[in-house]
């Protein structure tokens, strides 16, 4: 019989990586009033200071991979832990612009090396029945520390105008608790297999499943880390990765530029614009939060039933007319009734549900195993570089086009990206890693 308490103990530690995830991007929100009087900042220069983090997260993202295979997924993580507690502490002790960017950018490395290491993870050790759930465990972790982040804002805003140095500094305590978990975890399988562990790797198979591991498994895995071992970036690109690498950059791509960050990182600032106070602002985001984590746990139900496609497909509908909703409030300047939070819970509630677990689930196992490290390297990049252009253009844009107009942008890239989920992408659910790797043959 499978040994469940280790599945779930095992899951858990590494969607902590979530957590913190969550927690250092979203800790932001409730401190832009704060830096930017304190730093003296026009909107070029807030949407950089927000969105520097995300170019952390992109060089993480990138050397991610690497560090996975070479070092293994936990030791990644524990990296990751130590990045965090780093970046919370110097951002909040941070006198100069210069060094608060500076130690954002450092939690962007462990935030975008997270991003793909836990799901990455999870996915190589969980059974393939539970493996869709488990992974979007981790994006329930995100949603638990986007959510903390915002209690976190709300209880410290009024402790005075350093309030946001204790925001920042106050990520080190989750850092410090994600470190001494994952010290009880073991490694994956699979990488251990990979490293020519084969006993190691088998006895955790069998711990997971709960019977002797055919022959047949562990030679069709061994058979996957074997080939192409000496692959480079540039044959990631040609037959037969090509289409996978794509399907799964287009997707990771989609998950942002649908607008999501734009409402996790500025909705205290859009309230402000229906007329809220700094308080009442940040305690209706704390709704967004709350909207986001049951909506997760809708998608962890639903995801291994009905599949992953589905989900995509409805989420990027649902979040379109969703965003439509508030891009109507405010063009026609009608706020009475809170219909701009009714729209904003709808378009994170479709989000939570849909695309926020399912891409990391996708992603997770779309990727043939002799590549899956880079290449969900190379689709995190492009997740980050596309949260990044989000985050930075936001201010900009709601500055010279009106939130209006730039709601309706978004709005349009979700029409977009629901013609290509219809198109391009197919369905995994059920389906062993090994058996994945034949949907996406060129």
């Amino acid at each position: 019989m499978a040994d469940k308490k280790f599945i779930a103990l095992t899951s858990f530690v590494a969607a902590l990586g979530g957590l913190l995830f969550g927690f250092d991007t979203a800790i932001i929100s409730g401190a832009i009033p704060y830096i930017k009087s304190y730093f003296h900042m026009d909107e070029y220069v807030l949407g950089w200071s927000v969105s520097s983090i995300l170019i952390g997260c992109a060089a993480g993202a990138m050397l991610a991979g690497n560090m996975a295979d070479r070092y293994g997924r936990r030791a990644g993580l524990i990296i990751c832990a130590i990045l965090f507690a780093v970046s919370g502490i110097g951002a909040g002790l941070a006198n100069e612009l210069y060094l608060f960017i500076l130690f954002r950018l450092i939690g962007g490395l462990g935030v975008g090396a997270a991003a793909m290491v836990s799901p990455m993870y999870i996915a190589e050790i969980a059974p393939a029945r539970l493996r869709g759930r488990l992974v979007a465990c981790y994006q329930l972790a995100i949603v638990f520390g986007i959510l903390a982040a915002y209690f976190t804002n709300y209880f410290l805003s009024e402790t005075g105008p350093d309030a946001w140095r204790w925001m920042f500094a106050s990520q080190a305590a989750p850092a410090a608790l994600f470190f001494v978990l994952l010290l009880l975890v073991p490694e994956t399988p699979r990488w251990l297999i990979m490293k020519g562990r084969y006993d190691a790797g088998k006895a955790i198979l069998q711990k997971i499943s709960g019977a002797p591991v055919p022959d047949e498994e562990m030679i069709q895995i061994e058979n996957s880390f074997r080939k192409d071992e000496n692959l480079t970036i540039r044959q990631l690109f040609s037959k037969p990765y090509r289409t996978v690498l794509f399907v799964g950059i287009i997707v990771a791509v989609f998950q942002q530029v649908t607008g999501i960050n734009a409402i996790i990182y500025y909705a205290p600032t859009i309230f402000k614009e229906t007329g809220g106070d700094n308080a009442s602002s940040l305690m209706q985001t704390i709704g967004i939060g709350v909207v986001n984590i049951i909506a997760t746990f809708v998608a962890i139900g639903l995801v291994d039933k009905i599949g992953r496609k589905k989900l995509l497909v409805a989420g990027c509908l649902l979040m379109g007319l969703s965003m439509t909703g508030v891009g109507l409030c405010f063009y026609f300047s009608y706020f009475e009734h809170y219909l701009v939070l009714i729209f904003m819970f709808l378009y994170v509630a479709s989000f939570g549900a849909t695309l926020g677990a399912v891409v990391w689930v996708y992603l997770s196992e779309i990727f043939p195993n002799r590549i899956r490290s880079r290449a969900l390297s190379i689709a995190t990049l492009a997740l980050w570089l596309a949260d990044f252009a989000v985050t930075l253009t936001f201010p900009i844009m709601t500055r010279h086009l009106g939130t209006a107009l730039t709601m309706f942008c978004y709005a349009a890239l979700c029409a977009v990206a629901f013609v290509y989920m219809m198109a391009r992408v197919k369905e995994t659910r059920g389906r062993s890693l090994e058996d994945i790797e034949n949907l996406f043959v060129d």
